[in-house]
């Protein structure tokens, strides 16, 4: 930390906090802020690579072919300022802006497999040979198109159309046809298991897979003839004959093109009408379309061209042009599931962020009205810093291109109230310092010495006056200042860093919208450093150094400790004479926590778990009571509906939890309830797959135990293995007392929690290392007194910073629970109990167990170790002076 006052530093600091305000305010104005669809409404899905049946890996390469696939449907698809990357080795993230319905999300980007072109065998029957269609309809994702296309012929268009191949072609069965044709056979077309509605495949077993059409018929198919990787394009039209009838132009490439002309000349050479005319295009295990060939085309002839037109009746420009995506698309390296989606309703995006910006606006004021009153001048000159700390984390954010989420929003929002507390630890320093300023100079006026000029006194501030000259020198506030901001660079440094950590943690093993709270914090963090160090300081020592304010120095805020610190300094109470009481209490506060969950079920949210999580806001003329909800819903019928959690959320609305259901069974609840109360709207849906939710319950465990571990380790390195540990063990209660309150009280433990606890242990450790570094300092200057004593007396001195510091951030915590609304309610909640707990664990927990840990700690007291590096000084400057120099 730079302890330079001349002009030349002073100016330095404030070109570089002008430049910096400016680049700030430049890219605020003109860069547009990337909000979460969390925040904009839309909607995020995560899909994860499988390995592919012919063994090719899901490794990051193949997972980046999968993502251009994906990228190039969705841009066809239309959807504006869809991004999509890929996260870690195999998972894909999609992200969908202004897309709320779940079912039409799963539709753009659920069909991501294998694309691929079969012949028809025969027909078959329900479990029949080979794979058979998937359950459900294929799980969550979209099914296949509704239209029917029925026809595959030469294109007739003139100009694109090869001259072999005419029109015509027949029509796949109706299902009176069907009905019809097994009247006659002797089935039963109402019910029973219906036989099958053609021939079946002369060799079972060249069957590959027995799957579906549109009508339901069973086709049993051969082994794949094309691959989805042969198809250069696919487009919808209109028939350029009349244009009325959409069609979908198909066209080959390479070695399709031939492939194409035997498969359909294989199927020309059975009878029109016969199911094995047919070619079936499969995609993701279901049939999309099965036309049947042109009768014009020759029996071993096939389509020449590579090209191909597919028809139907029931053809719309919206069915064809999603047919023609899918086929278009191809074929992926390889298969995907989707395992976590989230949407969320524009609506509930601009009400988390007007709510976090009058939190934001009122938690400022407050700050800089407390921060002001306690600190005069300069806590007005740190307000005004904290303004401009809000400008340039915002500018850095938005330069940075961060996406900004509703967790992220309330880590920036935190982060103002946490911005203060550097500025506290050096107002406090200074403090100290003018005080010991004014006991010497008041000493040595009490020894007869004459008063200082303003000269003589400018040239001892820079050591200029000479010794002989000794005058008596007032207190300075620039000086104190400067000589406080020195001081507290440890402890500045040390608190930044551990926080540092807490986000790095979260950026690393945390996901979605979590992480972006990791990286407003660091943001944050970073921004108040320079804040308190660069901008503060600018206006501090350009105040002090006017005229009227060294006249009357009060005004300032330095020359005076404050009511409560001297009122502990002068009774100095000997609090860790009752350190034992407090770990016994603290035990005991441990013992309920941890039995906390073998009493009560622990409320872990869904990302812990897996499911579904939907809310819903009335929209109808009445509302209904969350009992009367659940009865409505545990009365639908899909797995899990009579188990499913129904609680309030916001005013008025639901929160419905169930296990992995499908958008069917999900519409079911939205139309069950619309109908008892006349209309809901869906506020946000989001689903976790099992895997994932496993990985995430996992991550957050190594986070936590990563934190732990790590903060310790530097606190070890930075002091003594016995702070560290202790530090650690004191965190660990503050944890376990957050988690337990909040399994007693039924509150969710999901990854918004993860974040507070997180955050918790970030700031928590604050005040010990603040403690700490007091205790380091202290015990260098005095080697006579107990090591109980000198940490009471670095507690009672640190006390009041600690509490300033504190308030603050409780400051905007309780703007937050208020205005928050209940997406940033739990985690304010979670944020007010770590910090008021975590200032009481520091000085009850910590405090004495490191009383307690210098029994077997034989690390050098600091004033042993500062006495052995000025022998080393001492003795490196005897070698410098007994060498001549001589070079030989």
């Amino acid at each position: 930390m730079s302890s330079q006052t001349g002009a030349g530093a002073r100016w330095t600091r404030a070109l570089i906090s002008l430049l910096v305000i400016l680049v700030a305010f430049g890219a605020a104005w003109f860069l547009p802020p990337r909000l979460g669809l969390d925040l904009s409404g839309g909607t995020q899905i995560v899909l994860e690579t499988q390995d592919g049946a012919d063994g090719t890996p899901a490794d990051s390469d193949n997972t980046d072919q999968v993502v251009e696939v994906l990228r190039q449907r969705i841009d066809r698809l239309g959807v504006a300022e869809a991004t999509m990357s890929r996260s870690g080795e195999n998972r894909i993230i999609v992200e969908l802006p202004g897309v709320q319905d779940p079912a039409e999300a799963a539709q753009i980007v659920g069909r991501t497999a294998q694309l691929s072109f079969h012949p028809v065998l025969g027909v078959g029957e329900q479990g029949g040979q080979g794979v058979q269609a998937p359950g459900g309809g294929g799980g969550d994702f979209a099914n296949a198109p509704a239209a029917e296309a029925d026809e595959a012929r030469a294109p007739s268009d003139t100009e694109d159309a090869p001259e072999e191949g005419a029109e015509g072609g027949g029509e796949e069965m109706t299902p009176e046809q069907l009905e019809e044709l097994m009247g006659g056979m002797g089935g039963d077309p109402t019910g029973g298991q219906q036989a099958p509605a053609g021939p079946s495949a002369e060799n079972p077993d060249d069957v590959a897979m027995t799957l579906p059409d549109a009508d339901g018929t069973y086709l049993q198919l051969g082994d794949t003839a094309i691959r989805g990787d042969r198809v250069s394009s696919a487009d919808a039209a209109l028939d350029s004959v009349n244009r009325t009838q959409w069609t979908v132009n198909v066209n080959f490439r390479g070695e399709g093109r031939d492939q194409w002309a035997e498969l359909t000349g294989a199927a020309a050479c059975y009878e029109q009408g016969d199911p094995r005319r047919r070619v079936a295009i499969v995609l993701d295990d279901q049939i999309i379309s099965a036309p049947e060939v042109n009768p014009e085309i020759g029996c071993e002839v096939g389509m020449p061209g590579g090209s191909t037109s597919i028809t139907s009746p029931t053809f719309t420009s919206e069915t064809a042009d999603e047919l023609a995506v899918l086929i278009e698309g191809g074929s992926l390296p390889l298969p995907v599931t989707e395992v976590q989606r989230q949407t969320v309703g524009p609506t509930l995006g601009a009400a988390a962020i007007e709510a976090s910006a009058i939190a934001a606006l009122l938690g400022i004021a407050f700050t800089a009205l407390y921060i002001t009153l306690v600190y005069r001048l300069v806590g007005f000159l740190a307000s005004l810093a904290l303004a401009f700390y809000t400008l340039i984390a915002y500018g850095a954010l938005v330069a940075l291109g961060a996406t900004l989420t509703l967790p992220g929003l309330a880590g920036f929002v935190l982060a103002i109230g946490m911005a203060i507390d550097a500025n506290v630890l050096i107002f406090e320093r200074a403090r100290e310092e003018y005080q010991r300023q004014q006991k010497v100079y008041e000493s040595n006026k009490s020894s007869g010495m004459r008063d200082a000029t303003e000269d003589e006194a400018s040239k001892a501030e820079t050591g200029a006056l000479a010794r002989r000259r000794r005058r008596a020198i007032p207190p300075s506030l620039e000086k104190a200042f400067v000589e406080g901001s020195r001081k507290a660079w440890s402890a500045v440094l040390d608190t930044n860093v551990t926080t540092l950590i807490a986000a790095a943690l979260l950026f690393f093993f945390a996901s979605g919208t979590v992480q972006g709270f990791g990286v407003t914090l660091s943001i944050g963090t970073i921004v108040s450093m320079f804040s308190a160090l660069i901008i503060a300081r600018v206006f501090v020592e350009w105040a002090v150094r006017r005229a009227v304010i060294r006249k009357h120095p009060a005004v300032s805020g330095l020359s005076q400790i404050g009511p409560v610190r001297t009122w502990l300094v002068q009774k100095n109470p000997d609090i860790m004479k009752h350190r034992a009481k407090g770990l016994i209490v603290a035990a005991l506060i441990v013992v309920a926590a941890i039995a906390a969950p073998l009493v009560r079920d622990t409320n872990l949210g869904v990302e812990f778990t897996g499911g579904r999580v939907m809310e819903y806001e009335f929209t109808g003329d009445s509302t209904i009571s969350v009992d009367e909800a659940r009865g409505v819903i545990s009365g639908l019928n899909f797995p899990g509906s009579d188990t499913a959690v129904v609680q309030e959320s916001g005013d008025s609305d639901i929160a419905v939890r169930t296990g992995n259901i499908s958008d069917t069974e999900a519409g079911s609840i939205a139309d069950a309830l619309a109908e008892e109360t006349g209309g809901v709207e869906l506020v946000s849906d989001e689903l976790i797959g099992p895997s994932m939710g496993d990985e995430l319950r996992n991550r957050a465990l190594i986070a936590l135990g990563a934190a732990l571990a790590l903060q310790m380790i530097y606190l070890a390195w930075r002091f003594r293995w016995s702070f560290g540990l202790s530090t650690i063990l004191s965190l660990a209660f503050n944890v376990v007392l957050v988690v337990g309150l909040f399994i007693w009280l039924g509150k969710p433990i999901d990854g918004v929690f993860l974040a507070s606890i997180l955050s918790v242990i970030g700031f928590t450790v604050n005040d010990t290392v603040v403690v700490f570094d007091r205790v380091r300092d202290e015990w260098a200057r005095d080697e006579k007194s107990s090591f109980g004593e000198i940490a009471n007396r670095a507690l009672l001195n640190t006390l009041p910073r600690t509490v300033n510091t504190a308030v603050g951030a409780l400051i905007i915590l309780g703007f937050l629970v208020f205005l928050g609304g209940s997406s940033l309610q739990d985690f304010s909640i979670a944020m007010l109990v770590g910090l008021s707990t975590g200032v009481l664990s520091t000085i009850f927990v910590a405090v004495p167990l490191a009383i307690w840990l210098q029994k077997w700690d034989k690390t050098a007291p600091p004033h042993v170790i500062k006495d052995r590096k000025a022998k080393q000084k001492v003795a490196a400057k005897a070698a410098r002076d007994a060498d001549d120099g001589a070079v030989v």
